[in-house]
């Protein structure tokens, strides 16, 4: 086994996934204890965006942000059962970390509009942070399918990995 998520990034993983469930969940019934999950959640993708640059090296951006064509590339071999194991994030999976911390980021930046003298009550903010929350949940479901598509393909439990920190060792054909 190798170490691959170091304590801040499975820290910051299930603090995230606390913080949406509870702000989801309290969206129509507790306002106070919705915008602090909001606040949190803003707060996580803050302290993220800082990781991505200075953190280990599994944990930095330069390490699994990918082209476009890149992932792409590895989408359609995904298709055709040709993937490649990756021991950090494969291009798929560094893509929706990009796209689920831009959207968890716009969630909050709205919902926390929502609160100012500015822009309270009016509806294309609302609308904005309607659409937001309900597109990040749909990029929560995406991202746990690809979590589960990608374990059975590499018979590796990716879950018990963002717990752990640790992966299976590189073999000849796995990408470092």
């Amino acid at each position: 086994m190798v170490r691959v998520w170091d304590r801040v990034v499975r820290s910051f993983h299930w603090a995230l996934v606390i913080s949406f469930v509870t702000a989801w969940l309290t969206s129509h019934s507790s306002e106070d204890i919705h915008h602090w999950a909001g606040y949190a959640s803003a707060a996580l993708v803050a302290m993220r965006l800082l990781w991505g640059i200075l953190g280990t090296p599994y944990a930095r951006f330069s390490q699994f942000v990918r082209d476009p064509g890149t992932v792409l590339r590895y989408l359609s071999a995904l298709l055709s059962g040709r993937e490649a194991r990756y021991i950090g994030h494969n291009p798929a999976g560094g893509a929706m970390v990009i796209v689920l911390i831009a959207a968890m980021g716009s969630t909050a930046l709205t919902g926390w509009l929502m609160t100012t003298d500015a822009y309270f009550g009016v509806p294309w903010v609302e609308a904005a942070h309607s659409v937001a929350a309900h597109g990040l949940l749909m990029l929560v479901f995406l991202h746990i399918s690809g979590v589960a598509l990608a374990s059975f393909r590499h018979r590796e439990n990716l879950a018990r990995a963002m717990v752990t920190g640790r992966k299976r060792k590189a073999e000849r054909t796995d990408i470092a």
